[in-house]
Parts: C-alpha cells; sequence; structure tokens
C-alpha cells in the first residue's frame, strides 16, 4: 500500500488514505473524529457526523478518478478514553 494523510481529495483532506499497488485491490479512507460537545451528544452522532463529511467532501474522488473502484471507508470516533469504529 502507498500511505497518504491529510491530502485534499474532493472539496477537503481526508485523514489517512491507503492506495493498493495494484488498482484491483482495496483502497481504504480512513476519518478520524473527537466528539465535540457543542454538535454531538453521542459517540454515535460523532460517527455520522465523520461519514457524512466523507461523502459531503467527496474524499474518494480522486481515487475515483483514477480508476480504483473497491473503496472501503473507515471511521473513528473519540468521547475521552472510549473508540467506535464503523466501516462502510
Amino acid at each position: 500500500y502507498i500511505v497518504n494523510s491529510n491530502r485534499e481529495s474532493g472539496v477537503g483532506r481526508y485523514d489517512i488514505m491507503l492506495e493498493p499497488k495494484d488498482k484491483n485491490g482495496n483502497s481504504f479512507i480512513m476519518e478520524f473524529k473527537v466528539l465535540d460537545d457543542m454538535e454531538e451528544k453521542t459517540i454515535e452522532d460523532t460517527i455520522e457526523n465523520a461519514k457524512k463529511q466523507i461523502e459531503e467532501k467527496g474524499y474518494e474522488t480522486n481515487l475515483k478518478e483514477r480508476g480504483f473502484t473497491n473503496i472501503t471507508k473507515m471511521v473513528f470516533a473519540f468521547k475521552v478514553k472510549e473508540v467506535k469504529m464503523e466501516i462502510y
């Protein structure tokens, strides 16, 4: 894999992207979020906001433009010592 972080894709910057050396391999986009007490009540809200950010900012745009089709998106939400993760 080629590991990239905080690079522009779409209209934003993803946290981490793992790009396979073979275009038929699986790519990964990872977004990490800390619960913001002003915007979110639960860690599940943080997960949903991270997913929304990936989609609204089009983080997969760069991969798709270069012919990658197998893209896995992962979000990690943190609240003090609690961590939850979702793959979609």
